[in-house]
């Protein structure tokens, strides 16, 4: 009995260990840009409401990230079997759709990274943010080309670790920030509400999708972990996430208003340094790192995708070149902001085309009716979300 009792706990830290590593992946999508831009978009939207919206968000994004949890649990093995004709083709357009959301993503971390360090230089203009996201976007396409892309994907773990440790020290700062507000004047300095319409607040909320996104990773690590571990995995990633996300825009609202009404890409440069005159340095090398591995890792998951929907006739070394030239393209296209209401709808329609999946190997009409009215909340997003600013 003590060694079926000691196997059992040896089997339940061993999975505890695989469901932590299973993580790493969609922990460091979900964070990869979010809490840069998060505060400011709100912000811009809804002023001192924004704990009510992220709360709306994160709802939306868990429900979501249902789908795909439904979706390695019981669309995988239909696919396995490859005899629904219907699930197979929403399947492959939803792949063929993530590739396209996978390039607006890379330009968007990409893009970020650059409102980041130029800002802190004061060169963040539009030209320049633009140039410097092409030039690295095409660093990342030469490399992948070559062959070298690969050996980078390590740094996904490590950004991961860093991010974390940033927004651990911006919580803590913000939290002190805020107690002395509250000591000093007795009440917070909250922000004013923006000369919004409730339509206009809900197109831009819709437009805020991608900053939660991340958590469909674990449909595709399939070969490293099985289909249990992915799932807790998903759940976990998202619970953490969410709540951190949470708590960050409610503890960032009493610094907002420092910014007098002017919402940028970068402006939690200005509120960390609010904060505190340690924060801001630290913040960019953490943006940095991290949207960089975040392109990296898109751009690897983009041509890996390309291939498996070409059947492999699309070599990796031209899925390279197309995936960067279109996100080159991109580049050109908008500020940060709009970049996020694109992203936000490529992702969305990625989603819709997975609860399709999901609605055509489920049984339970309670289910499949909850699949349809997750499929018109991506569909407002996907036809009506637009830009903050």
């Amino acid at each position: 009995m003590r060694h079926s009792i000691s196997d059992e706990k040896t089997g339940s830290v061993q999975g505890q260990r695989e469901i932590v590593a299973a993580m790493s992946t969609p922990l460091a999508s979900i964070f990869g840009s979010g809490f840069l831009v998060i505060v400011p978009v709100l912000a811009s939207a809804v002023g001192p409401y924004a704990i009510v919206a992220i709360v709306v968000v994160a709802l939306v994004a868990h429900q979501v990230g249902a789908i795909v949890r439904h979706n390695i649990l019981c669309a995988e093995p239909v696919l396995a079997a490859g005899n629904n004709r219907l699930t197979t083709f929403f399947e492959r357009a939803s792949g063929i759709a993530l590739i396209g959301a996978y390039v607006v993503s890379i330009c968007l971390y990409v893009h970020i990274l650059t409102a980041f360090v130029l800002g802190w230089f004061g060169l963040d203009s539009a030209f320049n943010k633009s140039l410097m996201t092409t030039g690295i976007i095409a660093t990342i396409t030469l490399i992948g080309m070559s062959g070298g892309l690969t050996s980078l994907e390590r740094l996904e773990r490590w950004a991961l670790y860093l991010t974390l440790v940033i927004l651990a020290v911006l919580l803590v700062g913000f939290a002190v920030y805020d107690i002395g507000q509250l000591v000093g004047q007795g009440a917070f300095d909250l922000p004013q509400m923006p000369d919004r319409s409730a339509w206009e607040i809900a197109t831009i909320v819709a437009g805020m999708l991608i900053v939660v996104q991340g958590f469909e990773t674990t449909r595709y690590l399939g070969e490293n972990f099985n289909a249990r571990t992915r799932i807790r995995a998903a759940r976990w990633s998202q619970y953490i996430s969410l709540s951190v996300y949470v708590v960050f825009v409610a503890l960032a609202q009493p610094l907002v208003s420092v910014l007098k009404g002017e919402y940028g890409d970068n402006s939690l440069i200005v509120l960390a340094g609010t904060a505190s005159i340690l924060l801001p340095v630290p913040l960019i090398l953490a943006a940095g790192l991290s949207q960089f591995s975040a392109a990296v890792a898109d751009t690897l998951a983009a041509v890996a995708n390309m291939r498996e929907t070409s059947a492999g006739r699309i070599a990796p070394r031209w899925g390279y070149l197309a995936v960067g030239m279109a996100a080159m393209v991109l580049a050109w296209s908008g500020s940060t902001f709009q970049i996020i209401a694109i992203a936000s709808r490529a992702f969305a329609f990625y989603y819709l085309l997975q609860c399709v999946v999901a609605w055509s190997v489920c049984q339970n009409n309670v289910e499949r009716a909850r699949f349809i009215g997750i499929g018109v909340i991506l569909a407002f997003v996907l036809i009506f979300a637009i830009p903050a600013g």
